[in-house]
């Protein structure tokens, strides 16, 4: 009898900190690091999800950009806080498609080192050039490109970012020559394309909509198979390049080792701000489609997006060793 006290009592010590976890989490603010630039899409989205989660828990999500090292820099953060799910990473495809699909030696392991909990949204990219450069479609960026071979120049958000590879694609497909100018983040090469530094970008349409509407920039087409239904003014680059498609996505995870019990009640308050309509409405806005899945099937999506990446980083002969 006494010994089935003891396994009792045991058994209940042992379950309980996860219930007074699940119950009292969270209790203090919440810090969500983003390692690109401010004011890039990673920073707008993970603003439009902060604020909602501030909203859902009563405690405030501090959005902290880290950029450096093609995103390395924010991953290590995260890697190395306090599993007590009080700090959170936009995952962005650089980090954890791109990086480990191009580069064989990592300072982290994207599956071991963290817990992935959701895609937020995705984006099909958009095709911006400087609006003195005279273009006004992909047949005409193509034909200047062609016209001046090496002499454009397109930005990035760094070496491995969506950008880097939908330029070099770009380049492959169109049978052109333009030259990769790697930053920090997507809103300095932004801000350098307004300036004419660099010619055209391929972005988010979270960065370049809200300049073409303003008529700083002009937007030529969009980057997915078909045409976006949230931008159905603009023609796709397949139009002009067969079998060019490539798009961007956004999630988020925790350091591994966070208990179960705070990513599962993390996963929850996701969901919940994803399915929000104002959530909705923000990221359709800025050109963003939200989304709201399973970690099981957020897994098995960036598996596939590595082994899609890896098949354009060798048609394009991009490696980042």
């Amino acid at each position: 009898m006494r010994r089935s006290i003891a396994i009792l009592t045991v058994a209940f010590m042992l379950a309980l900190p996860g219930g007074i976890l699940a119950q009292s989490y969270p209790n203090k603010p919440i810090r969500l690091v983003v390692p690109t630039a401010p004011g890039g899409s990673p920073d707008i989205l993970a603003r439009i999800v902060g604020n909602k989660l501030t909203e859902q828990t009563k405690q405030p999500v501090i959005v902290d950009t880290r950029p450096g090292g093609s995103g390395i820099i924010g991953m290590e953060i995260v890697r190395a806080a306090t599993p007590d799910g009080y700090t959170l990473l936009l995952m962005t495809v650089s980090t954890f498609a791109s990086l480990p699909a191009l580069k064989s030696a990592l300072s982290y392991n994207p599956d071991r080192d963290f817990i992935a909990l959701t895609r937020i949204a995705s984006a099909a990219n958009v095709v911006a050039v400087n609006a003195g450069l005279g273009v006004n479609s992909v047949a005409g960026l193509v034909k200047l490109a062609k016209d001046k071979p090496g002499q454009l120049n397109y930005g990035s958000a760094g070496n491995g970012s969506p950008a880097h590879l939908a330029g070099a694609m770009f380049n492959v497909l169109a049978g052109v020559t333009t030259v990769h100018v790697p930053y920090r983040g997507a809103a300095p090469a932004l801000s350098d394309m307004l300036a004419g530094q660099i010619q055209f970008l391929i972005t988010s349409p979270l960065v370049a909509m809200p300049h073409a509407r303003a008529g700083r920039v002009k937007v030529l087409a969009t980057t997915g198979a078909k045409r976006d239904p949230l931008l159905p003014e603009l023609p796709v680059v397949a139009d002009t390049v067969p079998g060019y498609e490539i798009v961007q996505w956004w999630g988020i995870a925790v350091p591994a080792g966070t208990p179960r019990s705070i990513t599962e009640r993390l996963h929850r308050e996701l969901m919940t701000a994803l399915n929000s309509r104002g959530t909705k409405a923000l990221m359709n806005r800025n050109g963003a489609t939200p989304h709201s899945e399973s970690p099981a099937e957020f897994i098995a999506f960036m598996k596939a997006e590595r082994s899609r990446i890896a098949n354009v980083g060798r048609k394009a002969g991009i490696s980042l060793d």
